[in-house]
């Protein structure tokens, strides 16, 4: 039996004349994308794709089945559309709430996603410091949907996103700026005890990644010093980078081409992260929800064993730095 992901994977797979590129537009593994190929060339009864050592491109069959695996897909969008328009998803407003490291971080190129497949529907953005104070907003009526820490105690229905792992970042001189630091290859996992006598680059009291900090250092046995705090997110690297001293941030807002040292902190540090409503949510908001679900990244290649070091494993199970771990959670609504 074909599926429309198939043809889909079978013409990305064409056009870019690459397994590992079209995994990449697709963002599957390239295991998973060359299983559904090999499954859709099972189903049809023959080879599709020539894999040559610099490219690949489609045998005669496979010429044959492209132009209906094309028109099935232009069919799909066509209905898709004609849903959207039905369920008034071709235009509007969505009101989305946040904390300043998503904003950062983990929403761009989900925004830019749905921009590109709803220009006609605005998004009004909010930001918070604090999962408290995201959480009081949607309580009080200012979003339709909120992205961010697991709400505590939430009643609404919960869409689960994955784990957010954090990162230390220090100068790029040594593990922690000094000659005392710990040793060790340039990616194994820094212990937040070795860090003890440090002044961190910390956060202001309002954010929430203060708390993060603190609650990851003393489950290590210590309180952070404080070199600096900072009240914007994305300043943290790029403090820690220029020496002021370690910093515990979200591996996604790490900026590509970043020239600190980025090291997996032991324990590990992650929160699970979440969307969630008041109320059962209309079709606007589970099809930017659903979008979501597809397409957040929760752990960059910086911080999935790129050459700075990274959190292997990816964003699997587990939390800490008093993050909440795996819960039982409402999820009406959400499918």
């Amino acid at each position: 039996m074909t599926t429309l992901r198939q043809f889909e994977y079978l013409v990305t797979v064409v056009d870019t004349g690459s397994f590992t590129r079209a995994a990449e537009l697709l963002h599957v593994t390239q295991p998973a994308l060359s299983h559904q190929v090999r499954a859709l060339e099972k189903a049809v009864g023959g080879q599709l794709l020539e894999r040559l050592p610099r490219a690949v491109r489609p045998t005669p069959m496979g010429r044959a089945v492209l132009p209906h695996a094309r028109a099935a897909l232009a069919d799909a969008e066509r209905l898709r559309a004609a849903a959207l328009s039905a369920a008034g998803l071709a235009g509007g407003e969505l009101e989305l709430a946040t904390v300043y490291s998503v904003s950062l971080g983990l929403l761009p190129p989900v925004l830019r996603a749905w921009r590109a497949a709803h220009p006609e529907v605005r998004i009004r953005l909010r930001e918070f410091a604090h999962t408290e104070d995201l959480r009081a907003a949607m309580t009080a009526g200012q979003a339709d949907v909120a992205v961010g820490p697991l709400p505590t105690g939430w009643e609404g229905p919960i869409r689960e996103l994955g784990v957010e792992e954090f990162v230390l970042v220090l100068p790029s001189g040594g593990a922690d700026g000094g000659a005392d630091g710990p040793e060790g290859p340039d990616d194994a996992p820094v212990p937040l005890a070795a860090l003890a006598g440090r002044d961190w680059v910390h956060y202001a009291p309002g954010n929430g990644l203060a708390d993060v900090l603190d609650a990851a250092c003393a489950e290590a046995g210590f309180r952070p010093g404080v070199a600096v705090r900072t009240e914007q997110t994305a300043a943290a690297p790029l403090l820690a980078a220029a020496g002021l001293g370690p910093a515990l941030v979200p591996a996604n807002i790490v900026p590509p081409g970043f020239d600190g040292l980025v090291r997996r902190p032991e324990p590990p540090v992650r929160r699970p992260l979440v969307a969630y409503t008041r109320t059962r949510p209309d079709a606007l908001t589970t099809a930017f929800v659903e979008l979501l679900a597809r397409r957040v990244r929760l752990l960059p290649d910086i911080a999935a064993g790129g050459a700075a070091g990274g959190a292997a494993g990816g964003a699997a199970g587990g939390t800490a730095g008093g993050a909440a771990g795996s819960a039982d959670v409402p999820t009406d609504g959400f499918s």
